[in-house]
């Protein structure tokens, strides 16, 4: 059966006091409708349609960096949960099969929770995903007649022994797209705000005769955000689930609440992280890695045995071989460090390709940007790389070759040469005294005159 997905993206979201919509607001590096997209994805939809409303254009743009396949729709009013549905009307036209609808700001739920829902869709016209509430609240209760679902009753109408359940509704649902959009085209706006719910659709679905149910899963899956608060509360959670699934496979953490992680970061076991690293999206580090405290690490690739930091910055494009070293204060980008090359201290490595073995002295610089263009730097195995080396690109050390400390190196070096690029040493005898009587001087009239 072919499932489509509908993802409601068109809240304001007022709370937040933001410029940006609401779902583009980051959990982990990503916006929060990545992660219900990421999360649907396991479904292997058809196709997959996102309702928009403020700030459209943006999501729109979002949306085509997560999946170019994803299409976006318009609800230029907000009318309520099933007018949104609706809006996928045309854009699913022809479309035969399952729909799978999801908020875009519930970015919890599981892979797992939404293939049983699924696949409770094999017995059942439609299905609604429910939790229960430790504290039910204000929630509307899914009223139960063994695995039926009887109706979705809303706070403000319930009594008080309906009151008292808690299963309560999350809002998701699974069911048959021509069906539920003969459904939708049901719904009446006869209530307080005018507006039409897609909880409606329950009531019109058991007074056709067609059979309802309900599927459970753990409370925080259905996490809502609808503010500042609650979108640091889901920083906390996704980090604290993260951390968690890694000292599970065997990655060891010496301060896990001081690590961030992105929603994307790949970590092979025995990898040791020290406390305070911070890792952006597209990270992959393989077993065995040591990341030291304070680094960053952005759109990089750590081979297994290398070592990373403390103090160390890896850009977009870094590369590191395996048991290649970055040591303090080190910021690599576009980079590749090939295996066992070390850049120990105080180095910017940018557009380069470092040869095996290598070894790169405190203070290197690739001088890669020339106010317009970028260039590149190629280091041949085995080199070394004096102090204070300015590598002025685009320029090529063969193997072997080595540079004197503080040169500024402009033009090509071959295999295995010393390049010396630095002005000679000249001493003057007696000069600092004389200099330093002067400025002495000076220092004393100027302070004569300020008073």
């Amino acid at each position: 059966m072919s499932i489509a997905l509908v993802i409601l993206a068109a809240g304001k979201g007022t709370r937040m006091n933001s410029d940006l919509p609401k779902v583009l607001h980051p959990i982990a590096q990503a916006p929060m409708l990545a992660h219900a997209m990421q999360s649907a994805a396991a479904l292997d939809p058809a196709r997959t349609v996102i309702v928009a409303g403020h700030g459209a254009d943006q999501v729109a743009a979002a949306v085509a960096e997560l999946d170019e396949t994803a299409e976006v729709v318009l609800q230029e009013d907000q009318l309520g949960t099933a007018h949104a549905v609706d809006q996928a009307r045309a854009a699913l036209a022809g479309f035969s099969g399952d729909l799978v609808v999801l908020y875009g700001d519930t970015p919890f739920v599981s892979p797992e929770t939404l293939e049983r829902m699924v696949a409770a869709r094999q017995a059942n016209d439609l299905v609604i995903l429910g939790f229960h509430a430790a504290d039910p609240a204000r929630y509307g209760r899914l009223v139960m007649a063994g695995d039926r679902l009887e109706r979705i009753v809303e706070y403000k109408d319930a009594t008080d022994e309906e009151r008292a359940i808690s299963f309560c509704n999350s809002g998701l649902m699974a069911c048959d797209a021509t069906t539920l959009f003969d459904l939708i085209a049901a719904v009446g706006n006869e209530n307080a705000a005018g507006e039409y719910y897609l909880t409606d659709v329950v009531e019109l679905a058991r007074g056709r005769g067609l059979s309802v149910t309900a599927v459970a899963c753990d409370e925080a899956e259905t996490m809502g955000i609808n503010s500042r608060a609650d979108l640091a509360a889901a920083e906390a959670v996704f980090q604290a689930r993260a951390r968690a699934e890694l000292l599970e496979i065997g990655v060891t953490l010496t301060a896990p609440e001081t690590v961030f992680l992105s929603f994307d970061t790949v970590i092979g076991r025995d990898t040791v992280i020290e406390p305070n690293v911070i890792f952006g999206p597209g990270v992959t580090v393989e077993s065995g890695a040591t990341l030291r405290a304070f680094s960053h690490l952005e759109g990089c690739h750590v081979s297994r045995g290398a070592i990373v930091g403390p103090f160390a910055r890896l850009r977009p494009g870094a590369e590191l071989a395996e048991h290649s070293h970055v040591g303090n204060f080190v910021e690599l980008k576009n980079t590749y460090l090939g295996e066992g090359a070390k850049a120990n201290h105080l180095t910017y490595l940018g557009d380069a390709s470092i040869g095996a073995g290598s070894n790169i002295g405190a203070g290197t610089i690739t001088c890669n940007y020339d106010g317009v263009m970028k260039h590149h730097t190629e280091i041949g195995r085995g080199a070394f790389i004096g102090s204070n080396t300015m590598l002025v690109a685009p320029v090529t050390l063969g193997a072997g070759a080595m540079t004197a400390s503080g040169s500024v190196i402009t033009r090509d070096v071959e295999a295995d040469a010393l390049a010396l690029a630095r002005a000679d040493q000249v001493n003057k005898p007696g000069r600092a005294r004389r200099l330093f009587e002067m400025l002495k001087a000076r220092k004393a009239k100027r302070d004569l005159e300020a008073e």
